[in-house]
């Protein structure tokens, strides 16, 4: 019988079968083509036990590389897409939607706003900077992988980054807990606990267990990954932003496993539209059967949100290839590409930051950017006052980013 071995606990995965599962894989090249792939399987009979068997089911391809493309970029110059700018809108959203799980109040909009230099009030400003750090934070991991595989160190240094200067701050960011916690009312006591994580005398113990499991390979690295991110938030190791991290891991796990070409696959949209059943069963996991309806359940959100990440990436990548032709046309920049880029990089921004990022002389960027207000391409967010620059905003990207109309 197949099981998930996971420090001194065992999950059975051979009592009952999960109905189907989803693997996926994320492509993306530099001459623009994006590939989703989606292989689904069902449990299989295997002579002497039973085990997981991924059967290929249904492929799904797009490729952007059409013969408009390649007019554009010889419009634009040499224009070839960065992954990191083209996904800067998802990691945007990511961070948003994943401290609303935890009740931060805060849009896209809003945090692109902030760092433009918009005012917002105090609670505002608070729920804003928890955005910021959760994408901050992001950015060490992914960079850190690159060198490193995931350690309990990184992970306390994502920790650090994640609840500095933001609320939570008091509770030993960056340090694993030396006290018990529990999860339940604010005014309850352990004793009315929906759920009490480990000792903290036994939790040492728990994540080298956890650790050496991240590292290890298991029967599918999506499976594997369901296990990682409960298993985290069953240690709650941390006073404060576990949940945060928790999701953190899951691209970054796949990344390490080389599931994604890149670590920007993001699950929070689909948790934090069935936030109930996420929290559910995570706290059933201890019951009979429990295990398989927390990996189906995580499986799910990974076909649903490979689907409908895939959708928004297309949407952006076609506003990308639009805008090549049109920014050329209204600028006639040999800038155009860098324009471009920086605009998608930092849709709503002040125009000394434009310059700074672009890389385009001021006097030219001056131009640029009354051509693009002109041409309705840029909307004024905040018009220049004194010595106070304007603050402007690329709408169709954020609407976009938003899946609805803000701006």
């Amino acid at each position: 019988m197949s099981v998930i071995p996971l420090g001194g606990d065992r999950i059975n995965l051979g009592r009952r079968s999960v109905r189907s599962r989803s693997h996926c894989r994320l492509v993306f090249n530099l001459q623009g083509r994006w590939k989703l792939r989606i292989h689904c399987g069902r449990t299989q009979q295997v002579p002497g036990h039973q085990c997981c068997a991924a059967q290929p089911m249904t492929t799904i391809e797009f490729d952007q590389n059409s013969a408009r493309e390649t007019r554009q970029r010889r419009a634009c110059g040499s224009s070839v897409i960065t992954p990191s700018i083209m996904l800067s809108p998802l990691t945007q959203r990511e961070a948003v939607l994943s401290s609303r799980i935890e009740g931060t109040q805060a849009t896209v909009d809003e945090v692109l706003e902030y760092e433009a230099g918009i005012e917002f009030d105090t609670e505002k400003t608070n729920d804003i900077k928890e955005v910021v750090n959760y994408r901050k934070t992001l950015t060490l991991a992914s960079e850190s992988l690159k060198h490193q595989p995931i350690t309990l160190t990184l992970i306390r240094q994502m920790h650090a980054v994640l609840m500095d200067h933001v609320r939570g701050s008091d509770k030993s960011p960056g340090q694993f807990r030396i006290e018990q916690n529990w999860i339940g009312a604010s005014d309850s006591t352990i004793e009315m606990a929906k759920f009490v994580p480990p000792d903290p005398l036994q939790l040492p113990i728990h994540l080298d267990a956890f650790e050496k499991y991240i590292g290890s390979d298991d029967i599918d690295t999506l499976i594997q990954c369901a296990v990682v991110h409960a298993q985290f938030e069953i240690l709650h190791p941390f006073k404060d932003g576990n949940g945060r991290i928790g999701r953190l891991l899951i691209p970054l796990f796949l990344f390490q496993k080389r599931a994604l070409s890149s670590p920007m696959f993001y699950l929070s949209e689909f948790l934090e539209e069935h936030r109930e059943e996420y929290y559910q069963r995570l706290r059933a996991i201890g019951d009979e059967g429990g295990w398989t309806a927390w990996v189906g359940f995580f499986l799910k959100a990974v076909e649903t949100q490979a689907l409908s990440n895939c959708s928004r990436v297309r949407g952006i990548l076609n506003l990308y290839n639009d805008m090549k032709s049109r920014v050329s046309d209204v600028t006639h920049s040999q800038y155009s590409p860098a324009i471009l880029d920086a605009l998608f990089d930092r849709p709503i921004f002040q125009t000394p930051d434009f310059v700074t990022r672009s890389g385009i002389p001021k006097p030219t960027a001056a131009i640029v950017v009354r051509k693009l207000r002109e041409a309705d391409i840029l909307l004024v967010i905040r018009e220049a006052s004194g010595s106070r620059p304007a603050i402007l905003a690329f709408r169709e990207l954020v609407n976009q980013a938003e899946g609805k109309r803000v701006l």
